[in-house]
């Protein structure tokens, strides 16, 4: 009887997905083309960004750099102020040293292995990519397809585990339709953020209704299960930053720490001073920015300096009227826009 009611949903599953897909599936503008290219990008800016935001980027970036090889042929200044906004600047590194590759194999690699092999380039985004533009049996694996799946079959294995990635993986890959894994991974991706939801899923009207064992169980609520997360931990800093004669001290951070490659004005951090010699204007108090592990309180201080002051070794001068040209965290974005006209 149990086996029976297994086989039943496995039967179900797939091709009421497909059927629901083609009828309420997403019109987004990298699935009306199957350049691998296109579909790579689309792949590396949704990764923590929300459709509409990384809809506008992705056409930035062609706009921009309508081939991989101007991509690569890019600097990485270029590629991060394109970027900027977007957060977790590491992608945009990895994109910029995945073009130089593909651009140094002849072509955007065809195989899941090559695709993988690429920098920055996981396993869920290779067997999108994959499957999407070359039609390559692989399961693609996110947080959506982790819910849908965890609450339809009932499985409690945490998602955020080694054994949780893997069982999942191995269910979803034993699902996939001959033929159709593109499809059928974008079907699961959109069914997660638009029918099966974190919260307040739509189960009244779910085609998978009669067969779906969280609802059976009443663990829709319950299910997926996660462990819990690593312990927030909270950095203080103070960006100061210095004005003289038309000009703004900044420094490029180096590598190691958070936003590297990036620039930014004088940074304070624990209980490193400045005497600029000069009042500073106090702009804000600890304002709040929210990193996946960390929460920065930044405070901002403004110095119209009537003598160039000593900076720490590293820091410029520039033109503060090129400031623009120069790719810079989102918190020094929000310190900018304390500034006095």
């Amino acid at each position: 009887m149990i086996f029976d009611y297994i086989c039943t949903m496995i039967s179900t599953f797939a091709g009421t997905l497909l059927d629901w897909f083609s009828r309420y599936g997403r019109e987004l503008p990298w699935r009306q083309t199957h350049d691998p290219y296109a579909i790579w990008l689309s792949e590396v800016i949704l990764q923590q960004t929300r459709i509409q935001q990384g809809r506008d980027y992705w056409e930035r970036f062609l706009q921009r750099f309508p081939t991989v090889e101007l991509l690569a042929a890019a600097t990485e200044d270029e590629v991060l102020r394109l970027w900027q906004g977007l957060g977790y600047y590491s992608r945009a590194r990895n994109l910029h040293k995945a073009a130089q590759q593909i651009v140094a194999l002849g072509a955007f690699p065809t195989t899941l292995e090559g695709i993988r092999s690429l920098q920055g380039v996981g396993d869920y985004t290779a067997a999108a990519v994959a499957s999407i533009a070359f039609g390559v049996d692989a399961a693609a694996v996110d947080g959506n397809v982790y819910r849908v799946l965890s609450r339809y079959f009932g499985v409690e294995t945490p998602i955020n585990t080694p054994q949780g990635k893997r069982d999942f993986t191995l269910l979803a890959t034993s699902l996939l339709p001959a033929g159709k894994a593109g499809a059928f991974n974008q079907a699961l991706m959109d069914f997660g953020a638009i029918q099966c939801t974190p919260r307040s899923p739509r189960c009244v009207v779910c085609p998978l209704v009669e067969t779906c064992e969280a609802l059976r169980t009443g663990r829709v609520d319950d299910l997926p299960v996660k462990r819990p997360k690593t312990k927030v931990l909270e950095r203080r800093l103070a960006y100061i930053y210095i004005r003289y004669k038309g000009e703004v001290a900044i420094h490029r951070r180096g590598a190691g720490d958070i936003w590297q490659g990036l620039w930014e004005p004088l940074l304070l951090e624990g209980d490193a001073q400045f005497d600029a010699g000069l009042p500073m204007l106090l702009l804000a108090k600890d304002v709040k920015h929210l990193l996946t592990h960390r929460i920065l309180l930044a405070d901002f201080y403004l110095v119209d300096a009537k003598e160039k002051p000593s900076l720490p070794e590293g820091y410029i001068w520039i033109a503060e009227s090129e400031l623009d040209r120069y790719a810079k965290p989102r918190l020094v974005e929000r310190l900018l826009e304390y500034l006095p006209d």
